[in-house]
């Protein structure tokens, strides 16, 4: 067999050495062996080491091939590859127990990832300083470094969960070793800077860092290093106010230890000191006023899968995943993973989790399977007075897992941010108008603005503008601001339309100037250029704002709307109806089922039409315009008696309301305005 050196094997090196942690490699004696370049080869030879037992061949033709021509025959390809690299003359590796099942013999063999599994197992206490630093070498890079297979989601999904498993122990091993190595030594800010670089949020680590800095006397460089963390975090939409307490109570504490945390709480995330949890940085970063609620979300319990540690992999993957979704709405303040999970390993149930992280609200949940069904259940509770704000469950069938859970990730994070919008908005509104901080502003203006109409818009302006008074680098409330003009001009609320586009488009670029991450003040930058009959410009801002966020209903909506009237139909449709997956109980409900409904105009499809316009009418505070969607499709629909019934409504509650008001509102081609003038006609519109 051919091997890269040429030196011959070192009688003290194991029969086999299997290297999954970084690049995957194989050494037999001490001399590394030729892997096959295929990385389906790879991903087998990884799967089946980390495997506790034999596995069946149906089961790695479906994690690794996407119903090919002829998958088992690629599956024996693959098996031939590895029987040339591991097996040898005196002893065969890979088993078949059973003919339908293969497994691999590691006995006598090293394998890196089982090392540290293996050497990790007791407390990290027990093992000598020396063992810690030798598993601290078997990490080359993440699992299967390099490796990724297109059109393989399950293995994706399971290589992902098993690379974050191995990320969490190379944190902790880190953390042991940048504690014990020697004080103030290279090694030490080694350790720390590893990893720092793995969990460049995890609240420990930066608090051993400055320790250790603010310990050596190098007080300008830990200086440096929290205004730059603070920065990062604010960037991230991650809560940093525990940490800048505990920057603070070492500032007063000096020559705090470096070797240990800066208290008992330190580990959790926890603030404590002077310091209110919830007070922005005197730095530039904020201006004293609160800018997001904050939540933490608690690490979801797994009735499905665990592995040998008790840890439910595809929980903490769920877990994880809605954890950065939440954080880039940039609508709140979330709490870093490495906390709750440091939280939730000491047993911390979530409303005493919430109450040390001083947050205002706290997210826990369970995943189980019953029969041919997954079933996540998900409960917000507010901190303060343990009141369940919501509680949902969400199912998907079980054959395709992660899929499945990627959706129900995508709900849950809507969800959640509309249920804490909502709470927050109904807190304002107890709240005397001169006593609101700019976060209770902005959600003031909110409740007005999904009022959609002249009065409730005034108001909405008015505490959007408070709120950039007390905070002029809101970039929510510009966007807020922003939709308040829109609606000036869309519902012709001013006599100077005109005017209230430029505002519109205006504020939104003051918007993204604030933060140009915020998919927010993308959308509110997509719906003034498509009132200023930029469509294409529009359609590009709004795609930006939901690939900063893929959980932003709002972006989805506005996507759908715009392509209902001149775009793509069956796009709008997709766009619309993702959005109401998204946010069932939106506010505007009704403008997503009616932009379905005009997609459906232009499809032709007009009996469809009818049905979600009035559907959309039906909804909570529809405005004109959307009960004249319902008066037309329900004309071309040859439903004239009830078509004349919504004329009348509108006629009611606006006389002077026609059909060049509601033309004049939307952008629709020649060929869409000439059919709704024909059948505007025909019911006296």
């Amino acid at each position: 067999m051919e091997t890269t050196v040429e030196n011959r094997p070192e009688p003290n090196h194991p029969a086999l050495t299997l290297r999954l942690l970084g690049p995957a490699a194989i050494e037999r004696g001490g001399l590394a062996i030729a892997l096959p370049r295929s990385r389906k080869v790879r991903a087998l030879l990884a799967f089946l080491a980390l495997e506790s037992r034999p596995v069946e061949r149906s089961r790695l033709c479906d994690l690794l091939w996407d119903v090919p021509n002829d998958p088992r025959g690629e599956l024996r390809w693959c098996l031939s590859k590895l029987r040339a690299a591991l097996d040898d003359e005196r002893r065969r590796r890979v088993l078949t127990p059973e003919r339908s099942q293969i497994g691999l013999d590691l006995s006598d063999c090293q394998v890196d990832a089982l090392e540290v599994e293996r050497g990790l197992k007791s407390s990290l206490d027990e093992l000598p300083f020396e063992r810690l630093a030798q598993l601290g070498e078997l990490f080359r890079g993440e699992l299967l470094e390099g490796l990724q297979l297109d059109g393989t989601p399950e293995f994706g999904a399971w290589l992902r969960a098993r690379r974050q498993h191995y990320r969490s122990l190379q944190i902790r091993l880190l953390a042991a070793l940048a504690a014990r190595a020697p004080h103030g030594s290279d090694e030490m800010f080694q350790h720390l800077g590893s990893w720092l670089g793995l969990a460049p949020f995890e609240q420990a680590a930066h608090e051993r860092m400055l320790a250790a800095l603010v310990h050596q006397g190098r007080v300008h460089e830990a200086e440096a290093h929290i205004a730059a963390t603070l920065r990062s975090f604010e960037q991230e939409g991650l809560d940093w106010s525990a940490l800048r307490a505990a920057w603070h109570s070492l500032r007063r504490t000096p020559l705090a230890p470096a070797a240990a945390p800066l208290s008992a709480r330190a580990e959790m995330g926890a603030s404590w000191g002077g310091t209110p949890a919830n007070e922005a940085p005197s730095t530039a970063l904020a201006p004293g006023a609160r800018r997001r609620a904050s939540i933490a979300v608690m690490p979801f319990a797994d009735g499905i899968a665990r592995d040998a540690g008790g840890h439910g992999r595809i929980a903490d993957g769920l877990t994880e995943d809605i954890i950065t979704r939440l954080a880039k709405l940039r609508v709140l303040f979330v709490i870093a993973r490495g906390t709750v999970y440091a939280l939730g390993e000491k047993g911390i149930g979530a409303q005493e989790a919430g109450r040390i992280l001083s947050v205002e609200y706290v997210a826990s949940g369970s995943l189980r399977r019953v029969g041919d069904r997954v079933s996540v259940v998900v409960e917000l509770a507010e901190t303060q007075n343990a009141r369940i704000v919501w509680t949902d469950e969400f199912e998907g069938t079980a054959d395709q897992t992660f899929s499945v859970l990627d959706s129900i990730v995508d709900r849950i994070v809507a969800a959640l941010a509309d249920e804490i919008q909502s709470a927050e908005c109904s807190r304002s509104m107890l709240r005397p108008p001169s006593s609101l901080d700019a976060w209770e502003a902005y959600h003031r203006g909110l409740w007005h603005m999904y009022r959609f109409n002249g009065p409730d818009n005034l108001e909405a302006e008015s505490f959007f503008r408070g709120a950039l008074k007390l905070d002029p680098t809101f970039s929510r409330a510009y966007a807020g601001l922003s939709f308040t003009h829109f609606q000036n001009a869309f519902l012709s609320l001013t006599p100077d339309p005109e005017r209230q586009i430029q505002l519109a488009l205006d504020v939104a670029a003051q918007s993204l100037g604030a933060d140009d991450r915020d998919p927010a003040a993308h959308w509110a930058m997509g719906r003034a250029l498509w009132l200023s009959r930029k469509h294409d410009e529009s359609l590009l801002e709004l795609q930006r704002s939901i690939e900063l966020s893929p959980n932003f209903a709002l972006g989805y909506y506005t996507l759908g709307f715009v392509q209902a009237q001149g775009g793509d139909p069956r796009a709008a449709i997709e766009s619309t109806d993702y959005s109401r997956q998204l946010s069932p109980f939106d506010p505007l409900q009704f403008g997503m089922l009616a932009s379905r409904a005009l997609a459906h105009v232009r499809l032709g499809e007009f009996d469809e039409a009818a049905v979600w316009s009035q559907r959309a009418a039906g909804r909570p505070n529809a405005h004109a315009h959307i009960l004249a969607i319902a008066a037309q499709c329900l004309g071309l629909a040859q439903r004239k008696d009830e078509a004349l019934a919504f004329v009348a409504r509108i006629r009611s509650r606006m006389p002077a309301y026609g059909t060049e008001d509601f033309l004049r509102a939307f952008r629709f081609g020649l060929d869409t305005e000439q059919l709704f003038r024909r059948v505007a006609r025909q019911i006296d519109f």
